[in-house]
Protein backbone atom coordinates (compact mmCIF):
# COMPACT_ATOMS: atom_id res chain seq x y z
CA UNK A 1 0.00 0.00 0.00
CA UNK A 2 2.55 2.75 0.36
CA UNK A 3 3.29 3.49 -3.53
CA UNK A 4 -0.67 3.97 -3.47
CA UNK A 5 -0.51 6.10 -0.32
CA UNK A 6 2.41 8.56 -1.87
CA UNK A 7 -0.07 8.54 -4.63
CA UNK A 8 -2.55 10.36 -2.72
CA UNK A 9 -0.90 12.16 -0.59
CA UNK A 10 0.52 13.81 -3.30
CA UNK A 11 -2.72 13.78 -5.42
CA UNK A 12 -4.31 15.45 -1.95
CA UNK A 13 -1.72 18.07 -1.56
CA UNK A 14 -1.12 18.87 -5.22
CA UNK A 15 -4.87 19.28 -6.16
CA UNK A 16 -5.39 21.95 -3.51
CA UNK A 17 -6.41 25.32 -5.99
CA UNK A 18 -4.49 28.23 -4.13
CA UNK A 19 -5.10 30.19 -6.97
CA UNK A 20 -8.66 30.05 -6.53
CA UNK A 21 -8.67 30.29 -2.97
CA UNK A 22 -6.72 33.11 -2.47
CA UNK A 23 -8.40 35.23 -5.41
CA UNK A 24 -11.66 34.61 -3.98
CA UNK A 25 -10.85 35.20 -0.24
CA UNK A 26 -9.18 38.46 -1.44
CA UNK A 27 -12.18 39.40 -2.92
CA UNK A 28 -10.80 39.55 -6.54
CA UNK A 29 -13.36 37.30 -8.38
CA UNK A 30 -13.63 34.36 -9.51
CA UNK A 31 -10.17 33.21 -11.10
CA UNK A 32 -12.04 30.76 -13.95
CA UNK A 33 -14.03 33.55 -14.89
CA UNK A 34 -10.60 36.21 -15.67
CA UNK A 35 -7.71 36.04 -17.96
CA UNK A 36 -6.82 32.52 -19.20
CA UNK A 37 -8.98 31.05 -16.88
CA UNK A 38 -6.60 29.21 -15.52
CA UNK A 39 -5.48 28.95 -11.53
CA UNK A 40 -1.94 29.46 -11.93
CA UNK A 41 0.34 32.81 -10.37
CA UNK A 42 0.58 34.12 -14.29
CA UNK A 43 -2.86 34.66 -14.57
CA UNK A 44 -3.39 35.41 -10.50
CA UNK A 45 -1.15 38.82 -11.97
CA UNK A 46 -3.78 39.58 -14.10
CA UNK A 47 -6.32 40.40 -11.49
CA UNK A 48 -3.72 43.27 -10.57
CA UNK A 49 -2.54 41.73 -7.25
CA UNK A 50 1.15 40.90 -7.58
CA UNK A 51 1.27 39.80 -3.55
CA UNK A 52 -1.25 37.10 -4.81
CA UNK A 53 0.36 36.00 -7.76
CA UNK A 54 3.81 35.63 -5.46
CA UNK A 55 1.99 33.64 -2.58
CA UNK A 56 -0.19 31.65 -5.55
CA UNK A 57 3.30 30.73 -7.07
CA UNK A 58 4.97 30.15 -3.89
CA UNK A 59 1.94 27.95 -2.20
CA UNK A 60 1.82 26.13 -5.71
CA UNK A 61 5.61 25.32 -5.55
CA UNK A 62 5.21 24.37 -1.79
CA UNK A 63 2.62 21.63 -2.68
CA UNK A 64 5.47 19.95 -5.00
CA UNK A 65 8.09 20.26 -2.57
CA UNK A 66 5.84 19.06 0.53
CA UNK A 67 4.64 15.71 -1.40
CA UNK A 68 7.89 14.78 -1.89
CA UNK A 69 9.24 15.58 1.52
CA UNK A 70 6.68 13.99 3.22
CA UNK A 71 6.73 10.82 1.26
CA UNK A 72 10.93 10.61 1.99
CA UNK A 73 9.60 10.89 5.86
CA UNK A 74 7.03 8.61 5.93
CA UNK A 75 6.92 6.17 2.85
CA UNK A 76 10.96 5.83 1.92
CA UNK A 77 11.39 5.13 -2.30
CA UNK A 78 7.86 5.95 -3.00
CA UNK A 79 9.06 9.66 -3.37
CA UNK A 80 8.54 9.80 -7.46
CA UNK A 81 4.97 8.42 -6.68
CA UNK A 82 4.20 11.53 -4.37
CA UNK A 83 5.69 13.84 -6.98
CA UNK A 84 3.73 12.67 -9.83
CA UNK A 85 0.66 12.37 -7.31
CA UNK A 86 1.35 16.44 -6.66
CA UNK A 87 1.83 16.84 -10.54
CA UNK A 88 -1.04 15.59 -11.72
CA UNK A 89 -3.65 16.92 -8.97
CA UNK A 90 -2.50 20.25 -9.93
CA UNK A 91 -2.84 19.91 -13.34
CA UNK A 92 -6.05 17.86 -12.77
CA UNK A 93 -7.91 18.53 -9.36
CA UNK A 94 -11.21 16.44 -8.95
CA UNK A 95 -12.54 19.58 -6.94
CA UNK A 96 -12.73 21.56 -10.59
CA UNK A 97 -13.99 19.39 -12.29
CA UNK A 98 -10.01 18.42 -13.37
CA UNK A 99 -9.41 22.16 -14.92
CA UNK A 100 -6.46 22.95 -12.57
CA UNK A 101 -3.26 24.78 -13.90
CA UNK A 102 -0.32 24.13 -16.06
CA UNK A 103 1.90 22.74 -13.33
CA UNK A 104 5.38 24.50 -13.57
CA UNK A 105 5.75 26.04 -9.93
CA UNK A 106 4.25 23.08 -8.28
CA UNK A 107 7.00 21.00 -10.81
CA UNK A 108 9.60 23.53 -9.59
CA UNK A 109 8.94 22.39 -6.00
CA UNK A 110 9.06 18.65 -7.30
CA UNK A 111 12.33 18.73 -8.63
CA UNK A 112 13.89 20.91 -5.66
CA UNK A 113 12.71 18.15 -3.74
CA UNK A 114 14.09 15.30 -5.47
CA UNK A 115 17.31 16.89 -6.32
CA UNK A 116 18.22 20.59 -5.47
CA UNK A 117 20.65 21.50 -7.68
CA UNK A 118 18.84 20.23 -10.45
CA UNK A 119 15.49 22.43 -9.30
CA UNK A 120 18.50 25.24 -9.18
CA UNK A 121 18.93 24.86 -12.74
CA UNK A 122 15.25 24.50 -13.11
CA UNK A 123 14.89 28.01 -11.48
CA UNK A 124 17.65 30.14 -13.67
CA UNK A 125 16.35 28.94 -16.88
CA UNK A 126 12.64 29.63 -15.67
CA UNK A 127 13.11 32.96 -13.62
CA UNK A 128 16.63 34.01 -16.93
CA UNK A 129 13.94 33.59 -19.59
CA UNK A 130 10.78 34.75 -17.96
CA UNK A 131 13.01 38.40 -16.93
CA UNK A 132 14.35 38.25 -20.32
CA UNK A 133 11.31 37.49 -22.77
CA UNK A 134 8.61 37.85 -20.61
CA UNK A 135 6.75 35.28 -21.70
CA UNK A 136 5.07 33.24 -19.27
CA UNK A 137 4.89 30.14 -21.57
CA UNK A 138 7.93 30.12 -23.21
CA UNK A 139 9.87 30.13 -19.69
CA UNK A 140 7.52 27.60 -18.29
CA UNK A 141 8.09 24.91 -20.86
CA UNK A 142 11.87 25.73 -21.51
CA UNK A 143 12.19 24.84 -17.48
CA UNK A 144 10.30 22.28 -18.03
CA UNK A 145 11.94 20.28 -20.75
CA UNK A 146 15.36 21.32 -18.65
CA UNK A 147 14.41 19.30 -15.95
CA UNK A 148 14.90 15.67 -17.82
CA UNK A 149 18.18 17.03 -19.76
CA UNK A 150 19.61 18.51 -16.30
CA UNK A 151 19.00 15.51 -14.39
CA UNK A 152 20.83 13.01 -17.21
CA UNK A 153 23.64 16.06 -17.23
CA UNK A 154 23.57 15.32 -13.39
CA UNK A 155 23.86 11.72 -13.81
CA UNK A 156 20.26 11.40 -11.70
CA UNK A 157 19.19 8.74 -14.72
CA UNK A 158 16.61 7.49 -12.29
CA UNK A 159 14.71 10.70 -12.11
CA UNK A 160 14.84 11.64 -15.93
CA UNK A 161 11.20 9.03 -17.01
CA UNK A 162 9.50 10.63 -14.07
CA UNK A 163 10.38 13.91 -15.71
CA UNK A 164 10.51 13.32 -19.33
CA UNK A 165 7.02 12.22 -18.89
CA UNK A 166 5.77 15.05 -16.38
CA UNK A 167 7.36 18.09 -19.26
CA UNK A 168 5.00 16.35 -21.45
CA UNK A 169 2.37 17.09 -19.31
CA UNK A 170 3.36 20.82 -19.20
CA UNK A 171 3.76 21.06 -23.24
CA UNK A 172 0.36 19.53 -23.35
CA UNK A 173 -1.09 21.51 -20.73
CA UNK A 174 0.38 24.72 -23.08
CA UNK A 175 -0.84 23.85 -26.52
CA UNK A 176 -3.34 27.14 -26.38
CA UNK A 177 -0.50 28.94 -25.83
CA UNK A 178 1.71 27.36 -28.54
CA UNK A 179 -0.96 28.46 -30.56
CA UNK A 180 -0.68 31.62 -29.70
CA UNK A 181 3.04 31.92 -29.88
CA UNK A 182 3.11 30.44 -33.74
CA UNK A 183 0.32 33.16 -34.16
CA UNK A 184 2.75 36.03 -32.28
CA UNK A 185 -0.20 36.94 -30.26
CA UNK A 186 0.83 35.33 -26.75
CA UNK A 187 0.78 38.26 -24.45
CA UNK A 188 3.70 39.14 -21.93
CA UNK A 189 3.39 38.67 -18.27
CA UNK A 190 1.57 41.41 -17.12
CA UNK A 191 -0.45 42.48 -20.22
CA UNK A 192 -4.29 42.23 -19.56
CA UNK A 193 -6.18 39.76 -21.79
CA UNK A 194 -9.97 39.91 -22.25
Amino acid sequence: MPPLAALLIGYLLGSIPFGVILTRVAGAGDLRQIGSGNIGATNVLRTGRKGLAAATLLLDLLKGWAAVVIATALLPDNEQLAAAGAFIGHCYPLWLRFKGGKGVATLMGIVLALHSPLGMVYALVWLGLLATLRISSVAGMAAAASAPVGAAVLGRFDLVPLLMALALIVVWKHRENIGRLLDGEEPQVGAKRG
